[in-house]
């Protein structure tokens, strides 16, 4: 299960990294750490599930709302099969860039 996480945390991050770069932005790195809450009852499905983004660079607050947003809404198939049952939610946070 936590093979899922993974998997989320990548598929979305490749995502997010390319539409950014599309969009010419400045990012210098990204840690992505995804966390969630199982149902109590079996199979133990994910039902909820939170998604932080730590991105570093010379970012535009909009363009990585809109980046991580397209993701989650339409390109990460991760994201959209977990979306089934579990409920999604995601914050960010930009960091300067590294001297």
């Amino acid at each position: 299960m936590e093979l899922l996480l993974v998997a989320l945390g990548a598929c979305t991050a490749t995502d997010v990294v390319i539409i950014l770069e599309k969009q010419r932005q400045k990012l210098e790195a990204l840690e992505v750490i995804c966390s969630g809450e199982r149902a109590a009852e079996h199979p133990h499905v994910w039902v909820r599930l939170e998604i932080l983004f730590r991105l570093t660079g010379r970012l535009d607050d909009h363009a990585v709302k809109r980046a991580i947003q397209l993701s989650e809404e339409k390109y990460c198939s991760v994201s959209a099969t977990l979306k089934k049952t579990a409920a999604l939610t995601w914050r960010h946070e930009i960091l300067p860039p590294k001297p």
